[in-house]
């Protein structure tokens, strides 16, 4: 059974050191997909803009700025508040976006109650796919009898 794990929040799209605008975003976690976050940022266009990236990022970047590349997540304060901040870039262009620490970590903690840290691989099923996979069949049987045993119809010399 998969399980959902939704929060629709605002984000602040970081136009210079004075200026922003509120980015109206939902963050999504699905537990067929357990390794990953979504973020859909609503833009006021026609289509929303998703993004998708590793959770563990994310539950990193709450505490200490990492990754690189693409996306990038760091805590901070602006004006007393804690926030986290999101840098992403790709060939369209580069966004700075900031959103208030409570809902995110908060949202973070639900998806890892869901799914502890750890344990992703087995919302998978591999285990059970390889198993299928691996098992022997009647078939495999005859390549993997020992060719060199002697048995009762073969001739003695």
């Amino acid at each position: 059974m998969q399980t959902v794990v939704e929060r629709e929040l605002e984000l602040n799209l970081v136009l210079s050191p004075e200026r922003s605008i509120p980015v109206p975003a939902r963050l999504a976690y699905r537990t067929d997909d357990p390794f990953a976050v979504h973020i859909t940022f609503h833009v006021g266009s026609d289509a929303p803009v998703h993004w998708t990236f590793a959770r563990e990022l994310l539950v990193e970047g709450v505490f200490r700025p990492c990754g690189h590349g693409d996306v990038r997540i760091w805590p901070t304060k602006v004006n007393g508040r804690s926030v986290i901040c999101l840098a992403l870039s790709s060939p369209d262009g580069n966004a700075l976006l900031e959103a208030s620490s409570s809902p995110v970590a908060s949202w973070l903690e639900r998806t890892l109650r869901a799914v502890p840290p750890g344990t992703e691989h087995e919302q998978l099923g591999m285990d059970d796919g390889l198993n299928e996979l691996l098992a022997p069949t009647t078939r495999d049987e005859l390549w993997l009898r020992d060719p060199w045993t002697v048995t009762d119809e073969s001739p003695e010399g």
